[in-house]
């Protein structure tokens, strides 16, 4: 189980570092593979962002929720690796 939460949550790692390349170059916002990588990214990094807003321009709520994600993976990892 902490193995199958660990590579959901690595998936998520990446689709967090597809949305920020996609930041970076021009992209069609209504192609349908984009609509769902924001609808799956949308609800972690919108609370982020309320909490911490961009600094000149720089968003740093995926960085905030990397380090999220890799503090519950240690924790996960951790606790069932005891077993």
């Amino acid at each position: 189980m902490g193995t199958l939460l660990g590579k959901l949550i690595s998936l998520y790692e990446i689709a967090l570092l597809i949305r920020i390349v996609l930041s970076w170059v021009p992209h069609n916002p209504y192609n349908q593979a984009i609509q769902f990588l924001y609808k799956i990214t949308d609800p972690v990094l919108n609370p982020v962002r309320r909490l911490i807003p961009p600094f000149r321009g720089i968003d740093f709520s995926p960085v905030i929720v990397f380090i999220g994600l890799g503090v519950v993976k240690r924790m996960v990892g951790g606790c069932f690796s005891s077993q």
